[in-house]
């Protein structure tokens, strides 16, 4: 171990020889300990001929090893009465299993093992391409997931991030498995990974056991670098997109901030205010809508049939999302002028303190209620070092707290603007 360092809750920090990153903090609140391995990869790594590479590479590590083949992991995990699973994103690929507390070395190593030895058989390739073709279809039978997918093809012209997770059909139909398996070897090496470990148990039994199934892998190539930068949006776009349905969307999108920008903060307040408080993380943890500014001016004059608002912490600078289903008897233009007057008022006169208050409780409470259990406590450690960094995890409420009125207004006419906008509306055909 070296350059270990204990933080104010508990937590320490260290890393290996071979450079795998790790954290640990040990909780007594419940007999159970929760194991995470995460890699630096997701869609932000991607491009054009390989999308969707690192969703399939992740569905390929359930497929089994030498040492656990396929199928193995469920028993063994389900035997002794834990749960696991694993989920790609933007910026990261992750893995995780909760058990009682005595079982978690199992976690260790699942995780150690397959993080080098995964199989990537051809038939199971070849197979998880059907399965994976079908995820996409069913996907395609959303409109929002139609129309959120154009959006963002629109908002990013160069970045990745404007490509969804799954990837592009024409890409997972002709995607071999010497492309799935280089991308594993590169990616999935102790130099690109962080573990996390958060549960009852010793510390230092618990470091022991990381560099016993761990400190021996070697690293492999060089990870290369992503370099793509978005250029600045020069004036709003405009998705029109039409399908089967009766009902219409609308989406619409701003240009926002990383998750290190300030401004990050003062964005997240003023979304609670908005459209009520967002989930961050896979967690969960939510609260109502109903005392926020649109769903006052769209659900309850039934123009909508729901509001909601996105502002997810990424490495890159991302979008703030707003998302509405159309009543029938309604069109998305109807909605999409009443949502622009009221992102007008907001940004020409400051939201009351009052306003500022409740919203950041609100934010409070949803962060709260997502970092309750320890399962969560080790998706927030994990998931904040894949965009910042534990300290940013360590200090959001002091953050959301110091929000003001005027960082409120100012990131309004600042982020809110038009001319960074992307809209979108899903006119159903079948009306």
């Amino acid at each position: 171990m070296i350059e270990t360092k204990e933080n104010a809750d508990g937590l320490i920090q260290t890393q290996l020889s071979n450079g795998l990153s790790v954290l640990v903090k040990e909780t007594h609140t419940a007999p159970v300990a929760s194991f995470w391995v995460w890699y630096r990869v997701g869609s932000r790594n991607e491009h054009t001929g390989i999308t969707g590479v690192s969703h399939w590479v992740e569905h390929m590590l359930f497929k089994g090893t030498p040492t656990y083949p396929k199928g193995v992991v469920d028993k063994l995990i389900a035997r002794e009465g834990g749960m696991f699973n694993g989920m790609t994103w933007y910026d990261f690929t992750t893995f995780y299993a909760t058990l009682p507390a005595p079982r978690i070395e199992l976690a260790l190593r699942i995780e150690a093992d397959r993080m080098t030895n995964a199989a990537f058989d051809v038939e199971e390739a070849a197979a998880e391409r059907t399965v994976i073709i079908s995820e996409r279809q069913g996907a395609e039978n959303s409109p929002q997931f139609l129309l959120n997918e154009e959006v963002m093809g629109a908002a990013f012209r160069v970045h990745p991030y404007g490509t969804a997770t799954i990837g592009h059909m024409c890409d997972l139909e002709t995607m071999t498995r010497e492309q799935l398996y280089h991308h594993y070897r590169t990616y999935y090496t102790p130099k690109n990974s962080l573990v996390v470990a958060v549960g009852d148990f010793d510390t230092p039994d618990m470091l022991r056991m990381i560099e016993k199934h761990f400190g021996a892998i070697t690293n492999g190539p060089d990870v290369p670098r992503m370099h793509a930068v978005e250029p600045p949006q020069r004036g709003e776009r405009r998705i029109v997109l039409e399908g089967d349905g009766f009902v219409p969307y609308l989406q619409v999108v701003f240009r926002a901030p990383s998750v290190r920008d300030p401004d990050f903060f003062a964005l997240t307040v003023l979304g609670a205010a908005l459209a009520g408080a967002s989930g961050m993380t896979f967690a969960g943890g939510s609260s109502t809508n109903k005392s926020s500014r649109l769903y006052k001016a769209l659900v309850k004059t039934e123009i909508t049939a729901t509001i909601s608002g996105s502002l997810i912490p990424t490495i890159d600078p991302f979008v703030y999302s707003l998302s509405a289903i159309v009543r029938p008897d309604h069109t998305p233009a109807e909605a999409e002028q009443i949502l622009e007057e009221e992102l007008a008022r907001v940004a020409s006169s400051p939201i009351t303190a009052e306003e500022v208050n409740k919203a950041i409780k609100q934010a409070k409470a949803q962060f709260a209620y997502s970092s309750e259990s320890v399962t969560a406590q080790a998706l927030w450690a994990g998931f904040s070092e894949m965009f910042a960094d534990y300290d940013w995890f360590e200090h959001y409420i002091e953050n959301l707290s110091t929000v003001t009125v005027e960082d409120v207004q100012r990131v309004a006419q600042e982020y809110l603007h038009p001319s960074k906008r992307t809209v979108g509306w899903y006119i159903p055909k079948k009306a």
